[in-house]
């Protein structure tokens, strides 16, 4: 038997994982952290918020396509769930060493004041963010599987 990736389901996973990011870092404005990223998307663009929805859901759906068609096969961990968090670190690392201190750069700041989302605290909440993400995609996503009964797949 072989995996084979699904498109369809890679998409239904990125918008369920990006619903449910977003869920979970709205939340934080309950213990004071504030983690908007449609409109932190948006300040590119204007500060227009559907352009950062549209966006914000963009990035989500992308990951997990890209989720399904390279790293779903190659991070060994046998459990889905697992398998989605390990994955999850990859986006939350890059958001932290590229796009938020790229973000810090447009703000006028220096690129390593938005290393790390320039706190301990922030950095952390948007690494439990992105494990949600990948728990939530890797749950929902699995590919087809192309078996010798079954070779059209």
């Amino acid at each position: 038997m072989k995996n084979v990736f699904s498109l369809s389901k890679a998409v239904s996973a990125g918008i369920a994982g990006t619903v449910a990011m977003t869920l979970f870092m709205f939340m934080g404005k309950f213990m004071g952290i504030n983690m908007n990223v449609p409109k932190m998307l948006s300040s590119m663009f204007g500060g227009n918020l559907a352009i950062g929805w549209i966006m914000h859901f963009m990035i989500g759906i992308f990951l997990a396509v890209s989720f399904g068609l390279i790293f779903y096969n190659v991070i060994s961990a046998e459990n889905r769930i697992v398998k989605g968090m390990l994955f999850g670190i990859i986006p939350w690392f890059m958001a932290q060493m590229i796009v938020m201190p790229m973000m810090s750069v447009m703000q006028g700041m220096n690129f390593s004041d938005g290393l790390f989302s320039g706190s301990l605290k922030l950095a952390f909440a948007s690494l439990i963010a992105h494990f949600v993400y990948g728990a939530v995609v890797g749950a929902i996503y699995k590919p087809q599987l192309k078996t010798a009964a079954n070779p059209s797949v």
